[in-house]
């Protein structure tokens, strides 16, 4: 049994670690955060060790999970980099870190450090999730089976080139559920309907209609053309929303996250 230690206790990892619980994991779980408020409260919640001083988690890491903002990896990584250099050991860390790519991750942390960067969903806390991993040519394929291994404990993985990551990052959120959920909620109780009534309504659309695509039975093509028939209602609603500029507003912030990502890695 492995061990692996977070270096970040906040709602990633929150959300990381209840899928570990869920999918039953048998590595040993250790955080490690500047907060101790965070740190007992995560104890208290997965029952997960704790260690509040960074050398002490990172000397006893066989998987080290990088979970804190862009905007703090590379000061998290020289001090890594300075730890496992005076225990001249290998390790294998995985970076959640997104935008950051693996150049900057192994200039950071120095050559003792093994690097791969994954992007998980929340979702996994509930054991649906999805997660993107992409690896360096170098990475041996035993470390890629494990960094791969974990990330399925809690969810279906991907293996996509870095290139392709930060497109997947702004694709994959369940964000976009989440505020198409709420806009067309909104959008409900202004014609008519109760609060619950719309959410109920709302996420029958969204979420039902996805899972019915997702069992794999019918083409998305197939299943707009039963739901939206031409001349119908569907098709109207649909029709107008295209005109009113959806799929631009989709683009335009898909275009919004991109940029984020690669100032990201410019920090």
């Amino acid at each position: 049994m492995s061990r692996v230690v977070f270096l970040g206790g906040g709602r990633i990892t929150s959300a990381m670690l209840a899928g570990l619980r869920v999918g039953k994991t048998r590595h040993g779980l250790v955080v490690h955060d500047r907060n101790p408020g965070k740190l007992r409260d995560l104890k208290k919640r997965y029952a997960v060790a704790i260690e509040p001083d960074l050398n002490r988690a990172v000397k006893q890491a066989d998987v080290l999970i990088v979970a804190v903002r862009p905007s703090s990896v590379r000061e998290l990584l020289r001090m890594v980099g300075k730890v496992i250099g005076e225990v001249n050991r290998a390790l294998l860390a995985v970076s959640l870190a997104a935008g950051v790519p693996l150049r900057v991750l192994s200039k950071e942390a120095g050559p003792h450090v093994q690097w791969a960067r994954a992007m998980p969903s929340p979702v996994c806390r509930s054991g649906r999730g999805l997660t993107a991993v992409t690896f360096p040519r170098t990475l041996p394929r035993a470390d890629r089976k494990r960094v791969h291994d974990l990330f399925a404990t809690f969810g279906q993985v991907v293996e996509i080139p870095e290139s392709k990551l930060d497109a997947f990052t702004v694709t994959y959120s369940c964000s976009h559920g989440y505020h198409a959920l709420a806009t067309l909620a909104r959008a409900a109780q202004a014609a008519g309907l109760d609060r619950n009534t719309a959410l109920l309504a709302s996420a029958h659309a969204l979420a039902d209609g996805i899972a019915a695509w997702r069992e794999g039975k019918y083409s998305l093509k197939s299943l707009l053309e039963e739901a939206a028939t031409p001349g119908g209602i569907a098709a109207a609603t649909a029709t107008a929303m295209d005109a009113a500029g959806y799929g631009r507003a989709v683009r335009q912030g898909l275009a919004a996250g991109l940029r984020r990502a690669r100032a990201n890695a410019g920090k």
